[in-house]
């Protein structure tokens, strides 16, 4: 354990990026403060910055290597980019400073990066690949905190979507930018309701927390609002470890199945997707993931009109959002598409200026019913289980136009959206009995 330990630190320390703000800030963040739509005007004004010089740590504990890497690799870009972006803009005046410890998909490894990281003084721990590491890091920080106080950690979740991390396993030190799949598969069903082709559906989900609450939400949503659809097969896979869905795709084929319910992402959706055109399967796919690393070239053209995603956001959201995209895209030829990325710099800027602190528990307080305006509109961080209220978008991948012309790995395709779901459809209940310090 020790040797272990002593082997993340070192992991942290050549990891870690120190963000300096660009000497070109000036003129360009001075107009995209302007013209983005964050929460700084409803913490402080515009002008106060009462923490001014003060720098906050943030490490995100993700994959950085294996098939499931290159997500973690892209997610690891966007915080770069963000955190240099929002230390010139945030209403806080703080300077964001990220890292970044590989945990190789792993519980284990994420409780001794989590481990290294505390024994650097880091406060804040940003994680969203998998809903599995997301509860074991949750248990951790509740145990560290308890034991700790004055030294609490908070814990930004950018995209781990198991309703149990805002349900039974809630935690006041827990806050989640990402819609959990009990929304998203509410907002799914609600638009599969009116689609009559949609009549047998096959659910093939990875093998762990997250892909067996698709499983269980999408039967429940279908049951509920289209009694009528055939539920023709399910699967559950290996997570990151199968590297050819053929066998899949017979089985889904063989079954009739006209759709397919996904939550898969990264290499376990891309080659699900490349298996099912080679493979001859044209029937329908509802995913979560469509737009992240090595789908679009999976997809290319043979997915037009048949793939869709639900989703909090898409590639062509417009305004700062499509200025910051492109300059991203720009720098570091890959696209951003974890948009929650934005919004935990956003939300952390506007709770530190209102509660005038970096501290965990005081800026934990300043978060909970957080409001604020942003690049979908206006979202709420729920005080009852610190799940963000938000609308959601039903998109479908087809040809780049000019009304909507961000093409994801330059396929020359993207994700249109069909359907907007407003905050009221989307939310769902919560089970939380928060137990707050």
């Amino acid at each position: 354990m020790q040797r272990s330990h002593t082997k993340s630190r070192r992991q942290l320390l050549s990891a870690s990026v120190a963000l300096a703000l660009a000497g070109s800030t000036g003129a360009v963040l001075a107009q995209a403060a302007q013209k983005a739509a964050a929460p700084a005007a409803k913490a402080a004004p515009a002008a106060a910055k009462p923490l001014a010089g003060q720098v906050v740590k943030i490490v995100r504990i993700d994959p950085l290597s294996g098939l499931l890497g290159p997500v973690g690799v892209n997610q690891s870009k966007s915080y770069q980019f963000f955190a240099e972006k929002y230390s010139a803009i945030n209403p806080a005046g703080v300077k964001f400073e990220v890292s970044f410890i590989d945990n190789k998909l792993s519980p284990t490894e994420s409780l001794n990066a989590l481990k290294a990281a505390i024994d650097q003084g880091v406060r804040y721990i940003a994680q969203g690949n998998g809903s599995s590491v997301a509860l074991a890091l949750i248990d951790a920080i509740n145990k560290h905190n308890e034991r700790n106080p004055g030294k609490e950690v908070l814990f930004l979740n950018d995209s781990a979507v198991d309703p149990d991390l805002t349900n039974s396993k809630c935690s006041f030190w827990h806050f989640r930018f990402d819609a959990d799949t009990s929304m998203k598969i509410e907002a799914m069903t609600s638009f599969i309701k009116d689609q009559a082709d949609v009549k047998k559906v096959y659910f093939l989900n990875q093998n762990y927390s997250h892909g067996q609450q698709v499983v269980r939400f999408g039967k429940e949503g279908l049951a509920r609002k289209r009694p009528d659809i055939q539920i023709v097969g399910e699967d559950l896979h290996p997570l990151g470890q199968v590297r050819d869905f053929a066998p899949y795709i017979a089985k889904i084929k063989a079954s009739g199945a006209d759709t397919v319910i996904t939550g898969n992402w990264g290499s376990d959706l891309s080659l699900l997707i490349k298996a099912a055109n080679e493979g001859g399967y044209n029937g329908k796919f509802y995913t979560y993931y469509t737009g992240v690393t090595g789908t679009p070239t999976a997809l290319g053209a043979n997915g037009a009109g048949r793939v869709f995603q639900i989703a909090y956001s898409h590639y062509n959201m417009g305004g700062q959002m499509a200025e910051w995209s492109k300059e991203f895209n720009q720098k570091f030829n890959d696209d951003h598409y974890t948009h929650s990325v934005n919004r935990i710099f956003e939300a952390l800027g506007a709770a530190m200026a209102k509660a005038k602190s970096t501290e965990p528990v005081k800026v934990a307080q300043a978060l909970e019913g957080l409001s604020w305006k942003t690049f979908n509109g206006e979202v709420e961080m729920r005080k009852t289980d610190h799940q963000l209220q938000q609308p959601l978008y039903m998109t479908v991948w087809q040809k780049a136009d000019a009304k909507f012309p961000y093409s994801p790995e330059k396929t020359g395709m993207t994700l249109v959206p069909v359907r907007e779901f407003p905050n009221y459809v989307s939310s769902t209940p919560t089970s939380c009995q928060m137990k707050r310090p």
